[in-house]
């Protein structure tokens, strides 16, 4: 396994929920070739969950602070965790 692989579990806070975010996240994961989901929280903010190379999944970090056009993100908490494998691709969970 690749040293520089990680896993990322972020939660996105703000004008973030009914704005395609969970889109713009999935659609940003492929580009970069991250497993893991996206999902709603009954709080109002984000979850994600992604693994993949470090590097890519702090390009994905940038994205989630700037959001799709019609959202307004005011805050994203992030926690840096070991690789484990467990996600076969990228998906918006419900």
């Amino acid at each position: 396994m690749s040293e520089n692989l990680a896993a990322l579990h972020a939660t996105v806070w703000g004008r973030v929920q009914g704005v395609y975010f969970r889109d713009f996240v999935q659609q940003h994961a492929g580009r970069f070739n991250l497993s893991g989901c996206v999902r709603n929280l009954s709080n109002g903010s984000v979850e994600v969950w992604a693994e993949g190379e470090r590097d890519r999944l702090e390009q994905l970090v940038k994205y989630l602070k700037i959001g799709p056009p019609a959202s307004t993100v005011d805050r994203v908490v992030t926690e840096w965790l070991e690789y484990s494998g467990r996600y076969a691709g990228f998906e918006v969970r419900y």
